[in-house]
């Protein structure tokens, strides 16, 4: 019997997540079905709740509705809890809903795949919003210790004292980043350069040997990946693969089986270029 599962979002027509999930389907020979579903942004929980009743047993969810789904859900995963936020969820067999948050596991993959083991390095991440959140505790199981920055310092300091027991973490203020030369990875979490702006970073961040990751993406160069490469980085990379990689990870914990990332990342990248 064909397991259905969807993602959830507001906007969503943009969403690559069923061609990804389609294509890690028929690499493994997984009998799945994969929709996007649309969702007005105050009928989230009726729209899941709906999609339950038809036979869902799992389900992926971007903005808006990762919070709503955190207060959902029947029970969390660590990750969850810690991140405040759910990008999986998982239908039990008693009927309860697991949440799960696999973004920064994504993210930790890809960095990996990119710019090698993160053990002992240092990463400045960029933005304290809920994209973030959802990454500290993975890059600090990967031994990477983190300068936090963002341009309400505030909030910065409050996720450094949230994952401080986790690992080597701290906040700096944005003007102090001048002074904390040389990274040897920096992360931009926000979507400023979306629409085209970015939080103004000193280049003294830009060592010879840093490595620099947009958790955004797009078929041409990113804003911040541009900025990178002007202010010399040693390579850049954007977040296609922090995509992939979590899609990756939603389908292990429903399936229980792995896709090849990389097979997929290539089909993806090919279909971005064709626009």
């Amino acid at each position: 019997m064909t397991a259905k599962y969807a993602v959830f979002g507001n906007p969503i027509a943009q969403s690559k997540s069923p061609f990804i999930h389609g294509d890690f389907a028929k690499q493994t020979g997984q009998d799945i079905s994969y929709q996007a579903i649309f969702a007005e942004v105050d009928a989230f929980p009726e729209a899941l709740a709906e999609f339950w009743q038809q036979g869902g047993v799992g389900a992926n969810v971007t903005a808006p509705f990762k919070q709503q789904a955190f207060e959902l859900s029947d029970e969390l995963s660590e990750l969850a809890k810690l991140s405040g936020a759910v990008n999986t969820l998982i239908r039990l067999d008693n009927g309860r809903v697991r949440g799960d948050n696999t973004d920064g596991v994504g993210l930790v993959t890809d960095l990996e795949a990119h710019f090698g083991e993160l053990n002992g390095r240092s990463v400045l991440l960029v933005g304290a919003g809920g994209a973030a959140r959802g990454c500290i505790k993975p890059l600090l199981d990967a031994g990477a210790q983190i300068v936090i920055c963002n341009r309400t310092h505030a909030k910065a300091q409050s996720l450094a004292e949230l994952f401080a027991d986790y690992g080597e973490v701290k906040a700096v203020a944005i003007d102090d980043l001048a002074d904390n030369a040389g990274y040897d990875i920096v992360i931009n979490s926000t979507s400023a350069g979306l629409a085209g702006g970015l939080i103004a970073l000193p280049s003294s961040i830009i060592g010879k040997q840093t490595h620099c990751y947009d958790m955004t993406y797009s078929a041409e160069q990113t804003v911040f990946n541009q900025w990178a490469q002007q202010a010399g980085a040693k390579k850049v990379a954007d977040g296609l693969g922090m995509l992939v990689g979590q899609a990756a990870q939603s389908f292990y914990l429903w399936r229980a089986v792995k896709p090849d990332v990389s097979v997929t990342m290539a089909k993806l990248r090919e279909l971005l270029s064709r626009g």
